[in-house]
């Protein structure tokens, strides 16, 4: 990355951990605790699942806004919202939640441990798959710290890289393309890639800016076999391949060199920087929710003499 510029590591669905705020979002996935015939076990390997925590102070009036953050957290396919506040009793530290009794001492123990939580402290932690968590305690993080005016106010650019090259579809039960199938993969060895799609990493990045991305691109697939092979893995065969991409194929077997590239998004930054809110607010021509522009009145209506020319004819129901 270019000189003062961070270096985020490997990329995670908590895109709003990019926010530049106070609260700490910690994956105590690797955290282990000793299971009761001595042995060592994993906290991700306890719940079946990943695990993320967000540690804010207990300042945040936290009994009138639980309700608003559980359902928030609902909305992103969170089953609740789990959390253990840290309140001081005497010389000791007291932990007051509903789940507490449901946990392990030694487990509550070494989250608590992970994240560095004192009295005062309020832990909010989930358990579900690595989509689910990142997500919802990303978004409360985000919600967290606008709620408490805990925004730190700096600029802090940075690059998200090592992205993961495929993705699980449950629902198709089939690998997908995290970013796009051309999209090149951090190993040239297209057998390696077969046999360990989940742990491929792409040669994906992006330029994000307080939590918002600015730009983004890849480098590209340049060697027929290797893109034969992402092919292959996302269920795409040899004969469909040749029908939707074959021109692709026979470019890249002529000898296509190593190319890539990356898109900003300048209306963003000009966003950003003027302190907007929203992206429509410096458009120059923002477009209404019908996709309607009040400027020109953008689209009017065809003749049917147009439609005819071009092959089309109107919707049944449609005015003219």
């Amino acid at each position: 990355p270019p000189a003062g510029i961070q270096a985020y590591g490997r990329y995670c669905r908590l895109t709003s951990a990019l926010y530049p705020c106070s609260l700490m979002a910690i994956s105590v996935s690797s955290v282990s605790v000793s299971t009761p015939d001595g042995s060592s076990k994993s906290l991700s390997d306890y719940a079946g699942k990943v695990l993320l925590i967000v540690n804010v102070a207990s300042r945040c009036g936290f009994t009138k806004q639980y309700a608003g953050l559980q359902a928030l957290n609902e909305t992103y396919g969170a089953k609740g919202l789990a959390y253990i506040k840290l309140v001081a009793s005497g010389g000791d530290v007291e932990w007051q939640s509903p789940i507490v009794k449901f946990l392990p001492e030694q487990t509550a123990a070494a989250v608590l441990e992970r994240c560095g939580a004192q009295a005062g402290d309020l832990v909010f932690f989930g358990a579900d798959t690595a989509a689910v968590v990142n997500q919802c305690l990303g978004t409360l993080r985000q919600q967290l710290a606008h709620d408490l005016d805990l925004l730190e106010g700096q600029w802090r650019p940075l690059w998200v890289v090592d992205f993961p090259m495929f993705e699980w579809d449950d629902q198709a039960r089939r690998w997908v393309a995290l970013h796009h199938p051309f999209t090149a993969p951090s190993v040239d060895d297209p057998e390696r890639l077969q046999a360990e799609p989940g742990a491929a990493l792409s040669r994906a990045y992006d330029m994000v800016l307080n939590g918002n991305e600015l730009g983004g691109g890849s480098i590209r697939i340049h060697r027929s076999e290797l893109q034969q092979g992402v092919f292959g893995l996302l269920g795409i065969g040899e004969a469909e391949a040749q029908e939707k991409f074959g021109f692709l194929l026979e470019a890249l077997q002529s000898g296509a060199p190593p190319h890539g590239g990356i898109a900003f998004g300048v209306d963003r930054l000009v966003m950003l920087l003027g302190g907007a809110q929203s992206i429509r607010d410096v458009m120059a021509f923002p477009k209404t929710q019908r996709a309607l522009c009040p400027l020109t009145e953008a689209p009017s209506a065809v003749e049917d003499k147009q439609l005819k020319e071009l092959g089309l004819r109107r919707a049944r129901g449609a005015a003219a």
